[in-house]
């Protein structure tokens, strides 16, 4: 026999081998697969315990779940677990927990577009909110005025300078609620609109402009 078919048989005999290796030991675990499978039917805890899966909920994590940018938080400084925050297409979310729940407010005014929300730091319930968001950009959204609620968020009311546009920022007296600040833009695009720095003294019900420049210039911090 020459060396080139010995090695022939050879290599004929190792297959035949592996081959019956395979056939001889591929049975065995098939079983133990069906075994570990039909253990883990059994006993489906073993993966996730069943009241683990009763506190979960599905959520979406994006990415188009936004609500335009991020324009204000206003925080309750006697209770700071209460805060408020505003977006410039988004509305108004207030948290009572620090941010654990967040709670949607603000959803059924005339706008969602909000430049700047205040909390009285004398009273928790009463929150100012200026409309129209107060970045100059290519793409933004103008309000009707500003918006004050007695409790805490859960109604608003319509405080007048509704040709604002664009609010920059509101204040409000430490010690007195009934004294507000409202920093105005105006119109973004052209002159004109209430624009300025406005006082209150009384809550709302009038307003003062206590700063103006002109019809171009404008109010966006205080």
């Amino acid at each position: 026999m020459t060396p080139r078919r010995r090695i022939a048989l050879a290599l004929a005999l190792f297959g035949l081998f592996a081959f019956g290796l395979v056939k001889a030991t591929a049975p065995a675990q098939q079983a133990e697969r069906a075994e570990k499978a039909a253990n883990l039917q059994a006993t489906p805890s073993v993966l996730l315990p069943d009241d683990w899966t009763k506190v979960l909920n599905w959520r979406c994590i994006g990415p188009a779940t936004m609500s335009g940018r991020i324009t204000a938080i206003s925080v309750y400084e006697a209770d700071p677990k209460v805060y408020w925050i505003a977006t410039a297409s988004g509305g108004l979310l207030k948290t009572v927990n620090n941010g654990i729940t967040f709670e949607h407010q603000f959803d059924k005014e005339a706008t969602v577009s909000i430049g700047d929300v205040c909390v009285a730091p004398s009273n928790k319930n009463i929150v100012w909110v200026g409309t129209g968001e107060n970045n100059p950009r290519n793409s933004v959204s103008y309000g009707d005025g500003v918006y004050k609620s007695a409790d805490g968020g859960k109604t608003w009311t319509n405080m007048g300078l509704r040709k604002t546009f664009q609010i920059g920022k509101i204040l409000i007296d430490p010690k007195n609620p009934d004294i507000v600040y409202v920093g105005a833009l105006g119109r973004l695009y052209g002159p004109g609109g209430e624009r300025g720095l406005f006082k209150t003294t009384d809550g709302g019900k009038t307003w003062e402009r206590i700063l103006y420049v002109d019809d171009a210039g404008f109010v966006v911090n205080v």
